[in-house]
């Protein structure tokens, strides 16, 4: 009886996660990057690194630029900090830019390589890709560490890049 329980709870949780994400998917239109908008942590000007960027959207039409995951990820965990009275559940969207077309995509469902050799524009970097088979690719040519996926970024994590 437990494991059946526990079963349907998984399927559930499963079912409402893909609901979650395709609701984020109707949204995912990138905004530009002005020059003069800068990363909502470091305050560095996110124009100067296109490759990096990463944005989250909110519901009153507000929009957060950062120069790379690491920041949009400490901004995320810690949104009391840096948008005081905005809540997860006021995001719209999530966006990171893969890391080998360049592209702005979903930051939800993305894979994340942790501890590779290639640096963003504070340092080390979490580097963001649409496909599981490209983050292992770019994982075995750029000796990373691992692939994780956004669910699993904690601020401890987010530590070990600093």
């Amino acid at each position: 009886m437990n494991n059946m329980i526990f079963r349907s709870l998984v399927l559930f949780l499963g079912i409402f996660l893909v609901g979650v994400s395709f609701a984020f998917a109707a949204e995912l239109k990138p905004r530009k990057v002005g020059p003069k908008d800068k990363c909502a942590v470091c305050g560095m000007f996110v124009a100067k690194y296109p490759d990096f960027a990463a944005q989250i959207q909110f519901r009153d039409g507000s929009t957060f630029h950062f120069d790379g995951t690491k920041d949009m990820f400490k901004y995320y965990l810690n949104l009391s900090r840096y948008a005081p009275g905005k809540k997860t559940t006021d995001i719209t969207a999530v966006l990171v830019t893969n890391y080998y077309d360049l592209t702005m995509v979903d930051g939800l469902p993305a894979y994340y390589v942790m501890g590779s050799d290639v640096f963003g524009p504070m340092g080390r970097e979490l580097v963001p890709f649409v496909k599981e088979a490209q983050a292992r690719e770019f994982l075995r040519d750029h000796k990373g560490k691992s692939i994780i996926r956004f669910r699993d970024v904690t601020p401890a994590l987010l530590k070990q890049l600093d």
